[in-house]
């Protein structure tokens, strides 16, 4: 069935780690546009001083929640708070995550298991609870914020991906159900590349480099962009950046090259020179107040523009498979390359 979204100004929306990276770039470019927001996140502190900056800047009318989207009671207030102050729910927006960075071999099973609460299990709760309270009053538009990791493993945040393949694999089928009864939702799976967040910085790290994100790096208000547009135009997957788009296609055709690619790159890539801080903090666990409220990091040459995703978000299926093809013979010709 074909599903109406309302307009950005005219919609309730929920979002979960609301007060850094992604999620905050995200709720301040709603904010701008007029929605009513529902802002979740671990630091209460944090989320306090954002509603309070959005209502004196755009006059949002907001509410917070301090969750914790691991904890499945945690997740049904930020529900419950949804309902009782707007009456429903028109886009929810499942975004918190955090990465650890290591080999898999040396990562506690305690960690491995931790990240899996956040970014697989967040996301399963926050969609259950967003159907379960969407599908009878009107419906709306879910969106899981994924990675190009969804699409292909990659060496130093083995679970980080893991856990991106497995939100792929749970949206994808939470949208078939949800197709076959004709729920009047949309289900979008947004997969960005690396983006200049507060990412690396958050992440555990077992390296005994300080860590960072392999280039090309976007900036994070497009991957709030495309979120806002899947917020009101049905969109099924939408990458944000050329390179994820590049990777994901060169994983799924040319398997054995791309894998030559990753392991030629991808270990000192995500490494910094400098050695690790042995007084380094991470948010794995609990949140680090005193870098919230911080959309960057300041990645030297962050993209701050992706034609990719501009054009793939709004133009009709002919250019989109047509952009999707010149992805994927750079990805050759990248193939190509490595195997001299």
């Amino acid at each position: 069935m074909s599903v109406k979204l309302r307009k950005i100004n005219e919609q309730v929306m929920v979002i979960t780690g609301a007060t850094s990276g992604i999620g905050l770039s995200t709720a301040r470019m709603a904010a701008r546009e007029g929605a009513a927001l529902v802002l979740a996140a671990r630091a209460d502190d944090a989320l306090d001083e954002l509603a309070s900056e959005l209502k004196r800047a755009y006059g949002t009318d907001v509410i917070t929640v301090t969750a914790d989207v691991g904890k499945i009671d945690d997740v049904e207030r930020i529900g419950d708070a949804a309902i009782d102050r707007f009456g429903r729910i028109d886009t929810w927006v499942n975004n918190a995550g955090i990465s650890i960075y290591g080999r898999l071999e040396d990562v506690s099973p305690e960690d491995h298991h931790r990240l899996f609460q956040t970014n697989f299990w967040g996301v399963v709760n926050g969609s259950l609870e967003a159907v379960k309270r969407m599908k009878q009053r009107g419906g709306g538009a879910l969106i899981n914020v994924g990675s190009e990791l969804s699409d292909h493993g990659i060496p130093l945040q083995g679970m980080y991906a893991a856990s991106k393949h497995a939100v792929k694999g749970f949206t994808d089928s939470l949208r078939l159900e949800l197709e076959k009864e004709e729920a009047p939702m949309s289900v979008t799976l947004v997969k960005p590349s690396g983006i200049d967040t507060m990412f690396a910085v958050h992440a555990k790290n077992y390296m005994d480099k300080e860590p960072k994100l392999p280039s090309p790096v976007y900036a994070p208000e497009l991957v709030a962009d495309a979120i806002l547009y899947a917020a009101q135009y049905p969109k099924r997957d939408v990458f944000v950046g050329g390179a994820a788009k590049m990777n994901s296609s060169g994983s799924r055709l040319m398997p054995r090259a791309f894998d030559k690619f990753v392991k030629a790159t991808m270990f000192a890539n995500q490494k910094q020179e400098r050695s690790t801080d042995p007084s380094r903090r991470d948010a794995l666990y609990k949140p680090d107040h005193t870098r919230e409220l911080r959309e960057r990091q300041g990645i030297y040459q962050t993209h701050e523009r992706s034609p990719y995703t501009s054009a793939s978000l709004r133009s009709g299926p002919v250019t989109t498979a047509l952009l999707g093809g010149g992805a994927l013979l750079a990805a050759f010709a990248l193939s190509r390359r490595l195997a001299r």
